[in-house]
């Protein structure tokens, strides 16, 4: 199951939604990370210690950092920008789909747009 890591501003219904629909779902907030207020750079830099794919609804500066990362050569298992005006229950499928069904690796370097479809 793919590693999970929601930014801190990111919707907790969304994470609750995920956590009731599948309990085993592999994912952390920033903030239990002791990562309370840091900023974008050192968020990826722990995302991809941890080799976590990034949730976030910070399209204006997390995307850029991202890309940031991928220029430079560093590590950057990924990052999924979720639109605040995506429905809960759209958000809730989408993270669980990504959870349950990508393989290890697959969304390194990468930033994508939820929803997918």
């Amino acid at each position: 199951m793919l590693p999970l890591v929601a930014d801190e501003n990111f919707n907790n219904d969304v994470l609750r939604g995920v956590s009731r629909r599948n309990p085993d779902v592999d994912i952390v907030r920033v903030q239990d990370a002791g990562l309370s207020g840091a900023d974008d750079p050192a968020v990826l830099e722990w995302t991809a210690r941890e080799g976590r794919v990034l949730l976030t609804h910070d399209v204006t500066t997390m995307t850029r950092y991202a890309y940031d990362r991928v220029r430079a050569g560093e590590t950057m298992p990924g990052v999924f920008e979720v639109s605040r005006n995506v429905p809960v229950g759209v958000a809730i499928e989408e993270v669980l789909l990504l959870a349950e069904l990508s393989l290890e690796g697959e969304w390194e370097g990468q930033v994508r747009y939820l929803p997918l479809r």
